[in-house]
């Protein structure tokens, strides 16, 4: 009799550390997006930062809510019709877009005041709060935007912006990431503080930028932040990042192979706790 009494045991033991499925809904924009269309990416990437979390918590069903150049300010105002659905888990992960179509950040008496999708922060609450109409306990991670050099949209040259070494209508992309990082200090959120994260610095986004030599005409590699100022013709000039350009990020904004396992990382770390 004891052969099939530690035999009932051992899979009583199993089932009560099995971890509780939950489900993760993922809110953001390009960044988030592409993690389910690496075609859209010039196949240049082959795991986002969702894959690669899912990967070592299978147990977690993975929901990307996230839209091709959207702002949190248009999260904000569309949430009821983008089907999100209740979960245990959002992530957020928002602002790049914002900053450089210069929406006003605002103050965080915004966020406190909810004073509405006027400001990145007034809409920043208001997507909390619709979160917390579709479950008040869920777990709530806010993910601020990254570093950024010239972005050059690898399907449309003629989609192009400097980086955030640079103020956008007089805001720094540094004053949304800090300004996130407050709200998940008083709100008590987990945050994944991205912009000051060590390897997404500018000069670590891309190898170099491919242009042309104002003096002589001749391609170059411009390495940050010597290809400041330089400037890029999209309908004449070649694709100024070519494959050995690769860093953190394909593009100059949207994440590598590389950059998605550092983000994944930061964020498995998270999880690991809530599985805990």
């Amino acid at each position: 009799m004891k052969k099939p009494i530690l035999l009932l045991s051992f899979f009583l033991i199993l089932f009560a550390f099995k971890p509780k499925p939950i489900t993760w809904v993922a809110i953001g924009d390009s960044i988030t997006y592409l993690n389910d269309h690496p075609e859209e990416t010039g196949n240049r990437i082959t795991k986002g930062y969702l894959t690669l979390v899912k990967e070592n918590f299978p147990d977690i069903e993975v929901v990307n809510k996230g839209y091709n150049g959207w702002t949190a300010v248009r999260i904000a105002e569309e949430f009821q019709k983008l089907d999100i659905p209740k979960a245990e888990v959002y992530s957020i992960f928002l602002g790049t877009n914002d900053w450089w179509r210069g929406n006003p950040l605002g103050t965080p008496d915004d966020y406190l005041q909810n004073t509405g999708s006027g400001t990145v922060l007034g809409s920043f609450r208001l997507i909390v709060d619709q979160i917390k109409q579709l479950n008040p306990s869920a777990k709530i991670i806010l993910i601020t935007p990254m570093q950024r050099v010239d972005f050059v949209y690898i399907n449309n040259p003629k989609n192009n912006a400097y980086g955030s070494y640079r103020s956008k209508n007089g805001q720094s992309l540094a004053d949304f990431a800090e300004a996130l990082v407050d709200i998940g200090r008083q709100e008590n959120f987990d945050t994944v503080d991205l912009y000051h994260l060590k390897g997404l610095s500018h000069k670590d986004l891309v190898k170099f930028k491919r242009l042309k030599n104002p003096g002589t005409g001749e391609y170059q590699n411009y390495s940050y932040p010597d290809f400041i100022d330089i400037p890029f013709d999209p309908e004449n000039d070649d694709y100024p990042y070519p494959l050995e350009s690769i860093g953190m990020t394909y593009d100059g904004l949207h994440p590598s192979d590389k950059g998605y396992r550092l983000i994944g990382k930061t964020l498995e770390k998270i999880f690991r706790n809530l599985r805990e």
